[in-house]
C-alpha cells in the first residue's frame, strides 16, 4: 500500500500554526481516518466546491472549516479558515445563501485559495 501524505501548503501551514496547540491537535486528530475516505471512490461527507474542473473538499472541525484536494500522494490542504472568517467573507460579498454554494460560486474564494496554490510554489 502506498504511503498516504498530508500535505499543508506554506498559508495553511502557517494558519494552523496561529492557533493554539490544543487547536492544532484537535485538527491534526480529525485527519486520522481521512486515507481511507480519500482512496474511496466519493468523499461524500465532505461538503464540496467545484469550479472549472477544480474540486475542493471541506470538512468541519469545531468553529474551522479544513479546504483540501486529492492529490498523487494524498491530500493538500490549501486553507483552515475560522467560521467566522467565513461569515465575514461572505457578508462582504453580499451572498445570502448556503456556505458551500456561495464559496462555489464567488471567484474571489478561488482567487484565495490559487493565492495559497501558488504560495506553495515560490
Amino acid at each position: 500500500m502506498m504511503p498516504f501524505q498530508i500535505i499543508f501548503n506554506p498559508t495553511s501551514a502557517a494558519e494552523l500554526a496561529r492557533m493554539p496547540r490544543e487547536l492544532q491537535l484537535q485538527i491534526l486528530g480529525e485527519f486520522r481516518g481521512l486515507p481511507q475516505q480519500v482512496r474511496g471512490a466519493e468523499l461524500e461527507q465532505f461538503g464540496r466546491l467545484e469550479r472549472g474542473g477544480r474540486i475542493l473538499y471541506r470538512f468541519r472541525v469545531g468553529d474551522y472549516r479544513v479546504y483540501f484536494e486529492r492529490h498523487e500522494l494524498g491530500v493538500v490542504v490549501h486553507r483552515i479558515l475560522s467560521r467566522h472568517t467565513l461569515k465575514d467573507f461572505l457578508y462582504r460579498s453580499g451572498l445570502k445563501v448556503k456556505e458551500d454554494e456561495a464559496l462555489q460560486e464567488n471567484p474571489r474564494f478561488w482567487e484565495m485559495i490559487e493565492a495559497a496554490r501558488t504560495a506553495a510554489r515560490t
